[in-house]
C-alpha cells in the first residue's frame, strides 16, 4: 500500500487560518458598509446585497473552526481523516445562502406594496461599488490560497464571494438605470431577481457538497490521476482500471485494480505493485493511501503488454494501451484487445 501521512504542517495549518481571518474581517466591514448605504438610500437591491454579507460573514467565522477541526490527522475513529467536514461547512453555506435569498425576496414584496422609494442613488453606488471591488480581491485571494493549501472550505468561501461580486454588480447596474430613469419600481425588481440567483447559487452549493460528502466522482482528480500513473507506469503495469478516490480534505483514499502477469508469483507482484503504488502517492498533490487490488492478465492482453520474457505469450506485442480516463473508470472487454482464438 503506498502511503504519504503528509499532515498539515504548523506553517499550512497558520496560512489556512490567516486566510480565513483575513475574510472574516474584510466580510464584517464590508456588510457594515453595505448596511450603511441600505439606510442612506433604503433600496431593497442594496439590501439584499447586505443580506448576502451577513451570510459572508457566518460562513467565514465557520470556516475557522472547520479548518482547525479538518486538520487533525486521523485516528482509530475516523481512518480517513477529519476533512469531510468541509463538505459539510460548503453545504451549510449554500443553506444559509438560499434561506437569505427567501428572505431577500419576502422584503421586495414588502417594500413593492408598501410604495418606498429610493434616495441619495449617488452616495449608495459609490459605497456598494467599493465593496464589490474589494470581495473580487478577497474572493480570488481565498480560491488561490484553498488550491495551495487544498482546503475544500477556502475554495467554497471563494466562490461564494466572487458570486457576491457578480450580485453586487448586478445591483450596481441596476441602480444605475433606476438613477437615470427614476423608475423606483426597478429596485424592487431587482432585489427579487438578486434574491432568485442567490437561490440558485445557495442550491448549486449544496449539491456540489452533498457530492463530496457522497464520494460522488471529481473527473478533474480522475484526470490528474491519469497523468501520473501514465509517468509512473512500470514493466508489468498492463492496465489499470477501477478506480475510485474518497476525499476526505487533504487526505484521499485511492483504490484501483491493476492487470498484472498472471504467472508471477506473490512476492513480484507485491514489489512491482509497492513501487507503482509509491510513486504514485508521492506524486498526487494531497497526502494519503493508494490501495491496488491485482487481476491476471489471462493471456487476454498479449497484444497491448510489452513485458519481454514472458512464457505464455500466445499473440505478438503491438501496442502498449495508453492510460484513458475511461479505462479508470471500467476496463475494457478482453475482446477489444483481439485476443487469439483457440
Amino acid at each position: 500500500m503506498g502511503i504519504k501521512d503528509q499532515f498539515l504542517s504548523h506553517q499550512e495549518l497558520q496560512q489556512r487560518n490567516y486566510a480565513a481571518g483575513i475574510s472574516l474581517f474584510v466580510s464584517v466591514i464590508l456588510m457594515l458598509i453595505k448596511f450603511w448605504a441600505h439606510n442612506l438610500t433604503d433600496s431593497q437591491a442594496i439590501f439584499s446585497d447586505a443580506m448576502e454579507s451577513i451570510v459572508n460573514v457566518l460562513a467565514a467565522f465557520i470556516t475557522l473552526g472547520v479548518i482547525w477541526y479538518a486538520a487533525k490527522p486521523k485516528d482509530e475513529d475516523h481512518p480517513y481523516g477529519h476533512g469531510k467536514i468541509e463538505f459539510f461547512s460548503s453545504a451549510f453555506e449554500g443553506g444559509m445562502i438560499s434561506f437569505a435569498s427567501i428572505m431577500i425576496i419576502f422584503e421586495a414584496i414588502q417594500a413593492f406594496w408598501r410604495g418606498e422609494r429610493v434616495h441619495h442613488l449617488d452616495q449608495g453606488l459609490i459605497l456598494v461599488a467599493l465593496a464589490a471591488l474589494v470581495n473580487y480581491v478577497l474572493g480570488k485571494y481565498l480560491k488561490y490560497k484553498g488550491k495551495v493549501l487544498s482546503s475544500v472550505a477556502l475554495v467554497a468561501s471563494g466562490e461564494h464571494i466572487i458570486a457576491d461580486f457578480w450580485t453586487s454588480a448586478g445591483v450596481i447596474v441596476g441602480l444605475l438605470l433606476t438613477y437615470l430613469t427614476q423608475w423606483f419600481w426597478l429596485d424592487m425588481f431587482l432585489a427579487c431577481a438578486v434574491g432568485l440567483w442567490l437561490g440558485r447559487t445557495g442550491f448549486l452549493l449544496v449539491v456540489k457538497s452533498i457530492g463530496g460528502l457522497m464520494d460522488q466522482e471529481d473527473p478533474q482528480t480522475l484526470q490528474t490521476l491519469v497523468q501520473i500513473f501514465a509517468s509512473c507506469l512500470e514493466p508489468g503495469i498492463i492496465q489499470i482500471h477501477h478506480v475510485r478516490v474518497i476525499r476526505s480534505g487533504w487526505y484521499h483514499h485511492i483504490d484501483a485494480h491493476v492487470v498484472m502477469p498472471e504467472f508471477w508469483n506473490v512476492k513480484q507482484i507485491h514489489n512491482v505493485v509497492d513501487s507503482f503504488e509509491n510513486s504514485v502517492i508521492q506524486k498526487y498533490e494531497y497526502g494519503g493511501e493508494m490501495n491496488f487490488h491485482v487481476d491476471p492478465c489471462r493471456k487476454a492482453y498479449c497484444r497491448v503488454c510489452s513485458l519481454g520474457n514472458c512464457p505464455i505469450r500466445v499473440e505478438k506485442f503491438v501496442e502498449q494501451i495508453p492510460v484513458q480516463l475511461e479505462d479508470l473508470r471500467s476496463p475494457l472487454e478482453p475482446a477489444q484487445f483481439h485476443p487469439p482464438t483457440s
